[in-house]
């Protein structure tokens, strides 16, 4: 199964800190954003795409052609301020069946990961339950857990927002991109790909995270260096607790 990761953009929020560097060779804990990420992917997972733009070509030399048993191949996009659909529209010559979707900055859990693949009837979106003020890809559910709106702006109360990572198929590239929200230059992929499935007729799955940072400034290196760390005691607790039965 094929894997794309989004990794075009500069992260024009990180400072200085890119200006060496592209986002996804920001390291926390030891390790560089897209590292945790081909780290996290399932087994199923044997070949990546990374689709590059900013400083693209300092991540090939950094990575390589591969990283452990995947092999990784890449595609630029000449418009990074074209959006997170026309981001995936770069892969779609190098795309067949069924894939995951993912961006070059965030961290993601192996679980949550794993369990985006198992819906066999229909694609599937990662969301965050949240409590507050949030901006971003407002998500909308109805009762059987399906995703029925997704729309960009300030999301005030409980509710959910985007992950940004997607199982989807190539079934997608048969419609066309659709913008973040009227008016805008960037074409978004969660909006995209709820029309796409809708037209298709085939449910689009929201499946809950269990922990997932956004990157989207330095403040939130931080923040992801705390939950990796949550994560790496709660493994090494379990471990523990295993090896005394």
């Amino acid at each position: 199964m094929q894997c794309v990761i989004l990794a075009a953009g500069r992260g024009k929020r990180m400072g200085s800190l890119t200006d060496g560097a592209p986002k996804a060779l920001l390291e926390v804990s030891n390790k560089t954003l897209i590292e945790h990420k081909l780290d996290a992917l399932p087994e199923q997972i044997d070949e990546v795409i990374i689709v590059v733009g900013y400083l693209g070509s300092v991540i090939h030399d950094y990575l390589g052609g591969s990283y452990g048993d995947k092999k990784l191949f890449y595609e630029e996009q000449d418009n990074i301020v074209g959006g997170t659909a026309d981001a995936l529209w770069q892969a779609k010559n190098a795309l067949s069946g069924k894939f995951l979707v993912m961006m070059g900055d965030d961290i993601y859990a192996h679980e949550d990961i794993t369990r985006c693949l198992v819906p066999d009837d229909g694609w599937a979106l990662l969301v965050q339950e949240v409590d507050g003020t949030h901006e971003g890809g407002i998500v909308v559910l109805d009762k059987d857990h399906h995703i029925r709106e997704v729309a960009e702006g300030a999301h005030e109360g409980k509710g959910y927002i985007s992950a940004n990572l997607f199982v989807l198929d190539t079934r997608i590239f048969d419609f066309p991109m659709l913008p973040k929200s009227a008016g805008s230059n960037e074409y978004g992929l969660p909006q995209t790909t709820l029309a796409t499935a809708q037209k298709l007729g085939i449910p689009f799955y929201a499946v809950k995270t269990s922990s997932w940072v956004q990157i989207s400034t330095p403040e939130d290196l931080e923040k992801a260096r705390k939950m990796l760390e949550k994560v790496d005691k709660g493994i090494k607790s379990g471990s523990s607790e295993n090896s005394d039965n």
